[in-house]
């Protein structure tokens, strides 16, 4: 039985993590379906864009403890946990976020470029309580989108704070009513599919860069030789939509 589906939505993909009975906790089935899930978004010129989200209005409880007593990973080799926090995707990735989001739940969030919350969403990282830090990503990736002293709480304390919250503290894009988070996040998504997917692409290869200014040169010369380039300048001029081809 699959435990990560897939719909196409127009030009996004919609990614869902189906373990309600383990509350979308990660397992080593969640994560090698999602990887194949995100390697299916990279490889389809079609898609520009994914909504990552959980089924029953719960995003996910992290890892799956159970799962991991039997010796199982949740993690794919050089693509981190879920097959998700270290991944290098070219395309937008969108978290979509009912329910909870706790420890690796939390950290799937961060892994992705935007962040669509229910107000009554609870976002954690409790790995403390449990004798563990948050080590798919939330200990790297936190202290840089908040302020520090704020991440420290996060961090030290274990304890969980809701969607509104979170929007308060500058950590989502939107924050929704219960149950509107994926509608809203895949609204978001067509919006990023106006857009060049090579110029896209470029913005997360540079924010990524350990040396951002060295691969900005590098990716400035690539769109200014690219077709998408001249037909984003053409259509301005003409006065209508562009039309992309990712070349």
């Amino acid at each position: 039985m699959s435990e990560v589906r897939t719909e196409r939505i127009g030009s996004t993909l919609l990614i869902t993590i189906d373990r309600p009975q383990a509350r979308n906790a990660v397992n080593a089935a969640v994560a090698t379906q999602l990887a194949a899930a995100l390697d299916d978004l990279e490889s389809d010129p079609t898609l520009r864009a994914s909504v990552l989200t959980g089924a029953e209005n719960t995003f996910s409880a992290g890892m799956d403890l159970k799962a991991a007593l039997k010796g199982e990973s949740p993690e794919i080799p050089g693509r981190g946990f879920g097959g998700l926090t270290e991944a290098e995707l070219a395309k937008p990735l969108i978290a979509a976020v009912e329910g909870f989001a706790m420890g690796g739940g939390f950290e799937l969030a961060l892994g992705c470029d935007l962040i669509v919350a229910a107000d009554d969403a609870k976002f954690g990282l409790p790995e403390v309580k449990r004798g563990l830090i948050a080590a798919g990503g939330g200990v790297l990736r936190l202290p840089k989108r908040i302020p520090h002293h704020l991440a420290m709480e996060f961090l030290l304390t274990g304890e969980p704070v809701t969607g509104r919250r979170a929007g308060e503290l500058g950590l989502v894009n939107r924050v929704t009513p219960a149950g509107d988070a994926a509608a809203v996040a895949l609204q978001l998504a067509e919006k990023l599919a106006e857009n060049a997917p090579l110029a896209l692409a470029a913005v997360k290869k540079i924010v990524r860069a350990a040396d951002p200014k060295a691969v900005q040169r590098e990716e400035i010369k690539k769109l200014m030789q690219s077709r998408d380039v001249r037909e984003g300048m053409t259509a301005f001029a003409e006065r209508r939509a562009p039309k992309w081809t990712g070349e």
